[in-house]
């Protein structure tokens, strides 16, 4: 047994409001992360994407009140695996990237135990920042038999509407149907490698 398998044993025997993490910071293993996300076209049929160039951090405290995620996302790295559509993405129209590269999530609380949390935290696109609320399942931690690193996995969603961000392209108001989607679901995996 390791010092930090020995470290994570220790934390999650402890009070119910800790993750069941050693402490310190967990950088992101990208290799091993994606971040994807779901909008509807016409009505009629889901698109999909996902952003390839991103960068989180988990920053685990002695409690859940301690804890803090950060992430930020390069908004021109997108693929929907179609080139125009990804280009139109990085216009004024959606995402502006010339003027607002990066989307930024930082948390503002988490809650929960044991393989299920919700983090909230102030999410930042074009220029605008709402709170969110994501859905986190905790998936356990394993080491890494190519350097014995620990790692920990976790998947989060969450539901938007673009709308709120000031992205309201091919919405029209009081229309039966729309071009594209206000809703937009997002799913993140996510593992981190242990201090």
């Amino acid at each position: 047994m390791t010092a930090v398998d020995t470290a994570v044993d220790t934390v999650a025997d402890a009070a119910p409001s800790t993750l069941p993490l050693a402490a310190g910071l967990w950088t992101l293993d990208a290799n091993h992360s994606g971040v994807y996300f779901v909008v509807r076209h016409l009505g009629l049929s889901n698109v999909r994407g996902r952003f390839d160039r991103f960068t989180a951090a988990l920053d685990v405290g002695s409690t859940l009140d301690t804890v803090a995620v950060s992430a930020a996302i390069e908004l021109s790295s997108v693929d929907t695996n179609n080139a125009d559509r990804d280009a139109h993405l990085r216009t004024s129209d959606f995402f502006d990237t010339d003027k607002h590269p990066t989307m930024t999530f930082v948390s503002t609380a988490l809650t929960g135990s044991d393989d299920s949390y919700e983090l909230q935290g102030d999410l930042t696109i074009a220029g605008v920042t709402k709170p969110v609320t994501l859905d986190v399942e905790f998936n356990g931690t394993e080491v890494f038999p190519a350097d014995q690193s620990t790692h920990a996995g976790f998947t989060a969603t969450t539901q938007l509407r673009r709308s709120d961000f000031g992205i309201e392209f091919g919405i029209v108001a009081g229309a039966e149907k729309i071009l594209l989607g206000d809703k937009i679901k997002v799913e993140l995996d996510l593992q981190f490698i242990a201090p």
